[in-house]
């Protein structure tokens, strides 16, 4: 008799698996294979369990951040919460203090020459952010666009360099340039425009324009640079697209680049914003806030409150009050340019 093999039975096309599982069941059942699942394997003795697994590298991993997290609770928490509490009293520094609650802040209102400071450190966010990062977006993609090869990293070595030079030493370098027999003037000279001719940190008028210069010059090829990454990280296909379509490089510039850089131009201005309203060493190597209070920054003036006149409360005050200024106009530049990256 010959020996009868199974075939798999083909599904139903009106959805009724019925008789092809219990033909399924019937041969598992002949040839002595059990249909019942498998037993889920137990824990050895010897074996951790999942949970006290993973307590165990969440302990090692706080373990490894632990040093991180005492510096930084030592040397950024605790001055933040002496700044918060010294503004809260009136002290010179080495007497007794006295408790003067929110008179220093009232203080920073009736005080012109404090709300100037902060006029000119918002003055500086345009030189120091909005400068650099639109210069920086037309040279790093003009770089990517023709500078290739050794040109291109010559080119991003020679912009990058500023941000190897301390500042207090391009503080100095650009003094002497702008300096009334710096050579700035000479050349003003040499082509002809004598008349322009003056000592540029010490006009009123051009003081904070020429400390502005100092800043778009350091951080012009941090900007390039970081957008010069974000460009590498973009589709080529893109840009070989827009081209096929006829367009030009202004056209790609705006399409594709600037879209496709969101992210990145918001690293930017954040660390520049940053910097022009914290500025401190390059004010006070070239100026020292003057002429006059004509470049006086909250940096400086906290400087002078703290140290010089020994107003520790007053200068606190101003502290806190340029970190909640700093907050509120960084926090919506990281939240707008996050959800267009997205």
């Amino acid at each position: 008799m010959p020996r009868a093999y199974w075939r798999p039975s083909r599904p139903n096309t009106k959805g009724n698996w019925a008789d092809d599982l219990d033909h399924r069941r019937r041969r598992s059942s002949r040839v002595g294979v059990s249909s019942a699942r498998p037993e889920a394997p137990r824990w050895s003795a010897g074996r951790i369990p999942w949970g006290q697994g993973i307590r165990r590298s969440s302990l090692g991993g706080w373990l490894f951040v632990l040093p991180a997290l005492v510096m930084y609770g030592l040397f950024v928490l605790q001055p933040l919460f002496l700044t918060i509490q010294y503004s809260l009293y009136s002290w010179d520094g080495i007497g007794p203090s006295t408790w003067v609650g929110l008179e220093n802040y009232i203080a920073l209102t009736s005080e012109p020459r404090l709300i100037e400071t902060l006029f000119n450190a918002f003055r500086l966010v345009l030189f120091f952010s909005v400068i650099p990062v639109s210069l920086g977006l037309v040279t790093a993609s003009v770089i990517a666009r023709i500078a290739t090869g050794r040109l291109g990293t010559v080119s991003r070595t020679v912009l990058f360099l500023p941000q190897i030079i301390p500042l207090v030493a391009a503080g100095i370098i650009w003094g002497r340039l702008l300096s009334f027999p710096g050579l700035v003037n000479q050349g003003l000279d040499a082509v002809g425009l004598g008349d322009l001719t003056r000592a540029w940190l010490g006009d009123f008028d051009t003081a904070l324009g020429a400390v502005g210069i100092i800043g778009v010059w350091v951080l012009l090829g941090f900007c390039t640079v970081l957008l010069l990454t974000g460009i590498a990280k973009i589709d080529h296909a893109l840009y070989e697209t827009a081209r096929l379509d006829g367009a030009g490089w202004f056209a790609e510039f705006r399409a594709i680049t600037v879209p496709s850089l969101r992210y990145e131009v918001g690293v930017c201005l954040t660390v520049t914003t940053i910097a022009a309203l914290a500025t401190f060493d390059i004010v006070y190597v070239t100026t020292g806030g003057g002429p006059g209070n004509a470049t006086a920054v909250p940096g400086i003036q906290i400087y002078i409150l703290a140290f010089l006149e020994r107003q520790v409360g007053l200068a606190s005050a101003l502290a806190v009050v340029l970190m909640v200024l700093v907050l509120l106009v960084i926090l919506p530049i990281q939240r707008l340019t996050r959800e267009g990256a997205r």
